[in-house]
């Protein structure tokens, strides 16, 4: 499945590797009540959550930005062949779905010229690599990645307490094969391209902004997952670092975004994955766009 439109003078296009049920939203969100699920159930289903197994629909997807420079993949999803002891349905995943999307955007992996990786959990770094001759080596042979020196920093930490299999197998490869740039948490990949400081999910988790004739693109990564939490930005997911701080930050980009009708494109928002901001009570409601 695949989704292409018109930025300014850019094109966004998009990955999809899966769209599927996936998480009980009472699990996925520990600050959830079944109250408010309740409440809010209706405009939910089917969408966003799923009627018949109660789980949130989740995108698990890339973004593809290409300017008249450049071809730039933000985040690269779960990955086939990987090991994956603490998520059974992504262990070892023999997938066609990524590549095909690739190719019906008329893309080769040759053709992307800059991946980019809002931060480095498990569904965003995966197609980093791929395996060959029981090697992990980039998949994109001819990109730079782009990471976040200080989100590398601190998984390189964590992986030396303890093995990280998305920092082992998806980012080290790409570093020992000389091909990642680390850089600032507000680097500016081109002067209208920058990454954007959003941090809780992780430490140094960043968004990616892009201008283009006069509007603003914002890609998300995990700084929010569900429209659930547009409504209610003080709902955390159960993965991020630092769940007070996750929401400060969400409630503050969500503020700015609406007033200024930024076009946000979600990491794990259902199809279309792309909407704008209005009011709604004291939280936001993402409106589709196209």
């Amino acid at each position: 499945m695949t989704t292409s439109f018109a930025f300014g003078d850019i094109t966004i296009q998009r990955i999809v590797e899966e769209e599927t049920p996936l998480f009980d939203p009472l699990t996925f969100f520990p600050n959830l009540t079944p109250e408010l699920l309740a409440e809010n159930r209706a405009w939910l289903e089917p969408m966003a959550l799923d009627p018949v197994t109660g789980k949130l629909v989740l995108c698990i997807q890339s973004w593809v930005v290409r300017t008249k420079h450049h071809t730039i993949l933000v985040d690269t999803c779960v990955g086939n062949d990987k090991e994956r002891p603490n998520h059974p349905f992504w262990n070892r995943m023999r997938g066609e779905a990524y590549m095909r999307g690739l190719a019906t955007l008329g893309l080769t992996v040759e053709d992307i010229d800059i991946v980019m990786c809002t931060h480095m959990h498990v569904d965003h770094v995966g197609w980093n690599t791929r395996l060959e001759n029981g090697r992990w080596v980039p998949t994109f042979p001819k990109a730079r990645y782009v990471f976040s020196a200080e989100e590398y920093a601190y998984w390189a930490g964590e992986h030396a307490k303890a093995h990280a299999y998305p920092f082992a197998d998806s980012v080290l490869p790409v570093v020992e094969a000389g091909r990642a740039e680390m850089v600032a948490d507000d680097y500016a990949i081109t002067d209208a391209i920058r990454l954007e400081p959003t941090p809780g999910h992780t430490p140094h988790h960043v968004a990616l902004r892009v201008v283009s004739a006069g509007q603003e693109a914002l890609f998300t990564g995990d700084l929010i997952h569900s429209p659930l939490q547009a409504r209610y930005p003080e709902i955390s997911m159960r993965a991020d670092w630092d769940p007070a701080i996750a929401a400060q930050t969400r409630r503050r980009v969500l503020e700015c975004a609406c007033e200024a009708q930024t076009l946000l494109c979600f990491a794990h928002f259902p199809s279309p994955s792309h909407a704008r901001l209005s009011r709604w009570g004291k939280g936001f409601r993402a409106d589709p766009v196209g």
